[in-house]
């Protein structure tokens, strides 16, 4: 299998921005025994996440992302889609992803699948819990990310803890 990692990006500090490290949780209980697959909560890391791209061949990122769709809405963006996603300063870490996407391309660092899965935020305000829409949907979103790792062959290894 090629290597994989997961990544969660967000600040756990501000409410549903946070969705990546809560989704991590989960994330590394289905997925964090396999083989080849890191799960890595990169909450607001930014530029310095590129040396965990060095050498994966599949990246899969769940993160708030903002549109003009409702709060819990799901967001699924896949290769240059993501870069343009960010231009339009979709995702909460525009900044910080759309560099390190850029660096790690420029670098030969960038995996050759990359996808994004994320959901509208309801709330964007300090605080350490999601709002209820979003936390009533983080299984939805969770069900996605398995959806996709399957797709590539991934299968989620469901236990306890």
């Amino acid at each position: 299998m090629q290597p994989t990692l997961i990544l969660g990006l967000g600040n756990p500090i501000m409410s549903d921005d946070g969705l990546g490290s809560h989704a991590c949780q989960q994330l590394q209980r289905w997925y964090g025994t396999l083989p080849d697959v890191v799960v890595f909560d990169g909450e607001t890391l930014g530029l310095h996440l590129l040396p965990q791209l060095v050498g994966v061949a599949n990246l899969l990122m769940v993160d708030a992302v903002v549109t003009d769709d409702p709060p819990g809405s799901l967001v699924r963006l896949e290769g240059e889609a993501i870069t343009a996603g960010m231009a339009r300063q979709l995702s909460l870490h525009h900044v910080g992803l759309a560099e390190l996407l850029a660096l790690g391309s420029l670098e030969g660092a960038m995996p050759s699948r990359c996808v994004l899965w994320g959901m509208v935020p309801a709330r964007l305000e300090l605080g350490t819990a999601l709002s209820a829409t979003v936390a009533a949907r983080l299984p939805a979103l969770l069900d996605a990310v398995a959806a996709e790792l399957q797709g590539w062959g991934i299968a989620r290894q469901d236990r306890d803890a």
